[in-house]
């Protein structure tokens, strides 16, 4: 008897742990961001590792673009087969070919105008260029934590405080935005660091987020 419900325990244990291991199910507003960030770190990964041509000896843009932001933008779309969302772009690891190149259907045109207005402003000189990465890295943690703004003036029901960070639930995604943000915060005090040894040091001029919050993080 007590074989038998030694067994039965076992064989419950054996179906309901992986069923509580599988991905819980996204609304709306969950799946709609996932998608977004998805092709925003491509963004980073594609404008870096095109600046780093333009500034070879800089090699933060390299650093950044072919190690970390290789590895978000992969880590987002692992997240999308998890919950099974179809990837926008597919074929972003297919480089050179993929970089600049953003087929979501629903923000592949954003993506596309924001590399080349990036890439543009960062072309006119090394400290434009590092302006660039620090404003991305700002627009980065903007993005994860809250709605991003293209997301709430689309017409898909998704208002504001309705995706992000601050709104789901569901604990992968948690774990995964905090991670990128805290990316994102080494990857802004790198890219202030070679701005100030430019313009000085401490006058580094915050660009997305507030002043209070970007020297927090800077640590002043």
């Amino acid at each position: 008897m007590k074989k038998t419900t030694i067994l039965l325990v076992c064989w419950l244990v054996s179906v309901i742990a992986p069923l509580s291991a599988q991905a819980g199910v996204l609304d709306i507003g969950e799946e709609t961001h996932l998608i977004f960030m998805r092709e925003e770190e491509k963004l980073a990964r594609d404008v870096y590792l095109t600046l780093s041509k333009i500034y070879p000896t800089a090699a933060t843009f390299s650093n950044i673009g072919e190690t970390s932001e290789q590895t978000h933008t992969d880590t987002v779309r692992d997240m999308l087969a998890k919950y099974g969302i179809p990837d926008p772009n597919p074929d972003a690891n297919n480089l050179p070919a993929s970089i600049g190149v953003f087929t979501g259907a629903n923000y592949g045109w954003y993506f596309t105008e924001k590399f080349n207005a990036l890439v543009n402003w960062g072309s006119q000189g090394l400290l434009e260029a590092l302006y660039v990465g620090a404003f991305i890295e700002e627009l980065d943690m903007l993005d994860i934590v809250g709605c991003p703004k293209i997301i709430v003036e689309t017409d898909n029901g998704i208002g504001a405080g309705e995706c992000g960070l601050t709104y789901t639930d569901e604990a992968a995604l948690q774990t995964m935005y905090t991670h990128l943000v805290d990316g994102s915060k080494d990857h802004l005090r790198a890219y202030v660091k070679s701005i100030e040894n430019i313009i000085g040091a401490g006058n580094y001029v915050a660009q997305v987020l507030t002043q209070a919050e970007v020297d927090a993080i800077l640590g002043r």
